[in-house]
């Protein structure tokens, strides 16, 4: 028992005074994309640096900065990651590059210096690429853009019309269109569904016809990447019974009018006097 109470003073005594720190950090990144996981330090201050992806060593500098490993040319290293690691010299920093969704999970760095062990924990999720539903209505009927994403309280959902942001969830509060012009083409039209972030555009009109992109932020900890686009739907508002778009509508009325002026040279022509030779 005195062995165990003895322990437990030490790890208090080690925690109090710096030896063990461990920070945390979510990182949201597109999958494709290339992602750096910072140190925020400088190798010379460190006598080892060491990654981990779920408890298995892929990279590690140590001392020397010649002795330096990625992926499997270390000890534990995960086949994964084969030509997809650089470290950074300088500062220790991990690089992931053509990143999949199977790279999601927790890379774990540990700083060891001479006088402390301090470790930085990033949970990284990959998300695949951004899917594009097409919705198609009439004139004055309603839509419901749907993200089917599950939100967490300290989420914060945009939403996007041809880039401009026309929405926002933040916590358990939403707004709608704050921007002058977003505010004179859906005033009083948009609907935020504060539970699941959807968004229903009512009494439409042929202008609402464009892109809606839902974009997500987490708030949970510290980001290193925001704004992950969530879903976007290119949305059609037809006139009933015309089945036309305003282009081609255009050409037709053209055509019309070169026929009708075909037809008034055609009757002046036929009704000129003619003249008698004697």
């Amino acid at each position: 028992m005195a062995i165990v109470l003895n322990v437990f003073l030490v790890l208090l005594f080690l925690f109090d005074h710096g030896f063990f720190d461990v920070d945390y950090v979510e990182v949201s990144v597109m999958a494709g994309d290339s992602v750096t996981l910072p140190t925020n330090v400088h190798t010379s201050q460190q006598e080892d640096i060491k990654w981990y992806f779920n408890d298995i060593r892929i990279a590690e500098i140590s001392g020397d900065l010649s002795d330096a490993c990625t992926d499997v040319q270390c000890e534990d290293g995960d086949e994964r990651f084969r030509d997809r690691l650089k470290l950074d010299h300088q500062t220790g920093s991990l690089t992931i590059t053509n990143t999949r969704i199977t790279d999601s999970g927790l890379f774990e760095l540990k700083l060891i210096s001479s006088s402390s062990i301090n470790e930085k924990i990033f949970n990284v999720t990959f998300y695949g690429a951004t899917e594009q539903d097409e919705k198609s209505l009439n004139v004055g009927e309603s839509v419901t853009l749907d993200p089917g994403v599950a939100r967490k309280p300290n989420d914060k959902m945009t939403w996007y019309f041809n880039g401009i942001a026309i929405a926002e969830i933040t916590g358990y509060h939403g707004k709608i269109c704050e921007d002058d012009q977003c505010e004179e083409n859906f005033r009083d039209r948009l609907k935020l569904d504060l539970q699941t972030g959807s968004l229903t555009i009512t009494n439409s009109r042929a202008e609402d016809s464009g892109l809606y992109e839902l974009k997500m932020t987490s708030f949970r900890f510290r980001r290193i990447n925001s704004d992950i686009s969530v879903k976007r739907f290119g949305v059609t508002v037809t006139v009933p019974g015309s089945g036309l778009s305003s282009g081609a509508i255009a050409g037709i009325v053209i055509v019309v009018l070169l026929l009708v002026a075909a037809a008034a040279v055609g009757a002046i022509y036929y009704h000129k006097p003619q003249m008698i030779t004697l």
